[in-house]
């Protein structure tokens, strides 16, 4: 069974700091580009960041380029989202997706359930 699990959501204050985790399993992780995705309410869903499985090549949102890092760990099936800096507007549901290449070609075979970021002012 295909699984991406997203954990470490929470409520942070403003200028705080989260590391969400994306935990995958049931396909060949290496195969896929993992990409984080976010929907406010009342918003569209904005793409945020991706990495490459084929040379690690990173994507960022200019909205969060700078407060934003992504990073994987192979070994651990594990992608994650290390987030600084945050902000009110940062407040979102946050998804991540497995993406139908090695490379971010933000088209997404597999999607998590998301992880609730709250960020206080």
């Amino acid at each position: 069974e295909v699984q991406l699990v997203e954990s470490g959501g929470g409520l942070v204050q403003a200028g705080g700091s989260l590391r969400l985790s994306c935990a995958a399993s049931g396909f060949t992780f290496d195969d896929h580009a993992i990409g984080w995705f976010r929907q406010a309410p009342g918003k569209e869903r904005e793409g945020v960041s991706c990495i490459s499985s084929s040379d690690g090549s990173t994507y960022y949102a200019d909205s969060v380029k700078g407060r934003f890092t992504i990073a994987s760990d192979n070994a651990k099936n594990t992608v994650y989202l290390q987030m600084n800096s945050l902000k009110p507007e940062d407040t979102a549901v946050y998804y991540c997706a497995a993406d139908h290449m090695r490379l971010c070609s933000f088209l997404y075979d597999y999607w998590g359930r998301g992880a609730l970021v709250t960020v206080s002012s």
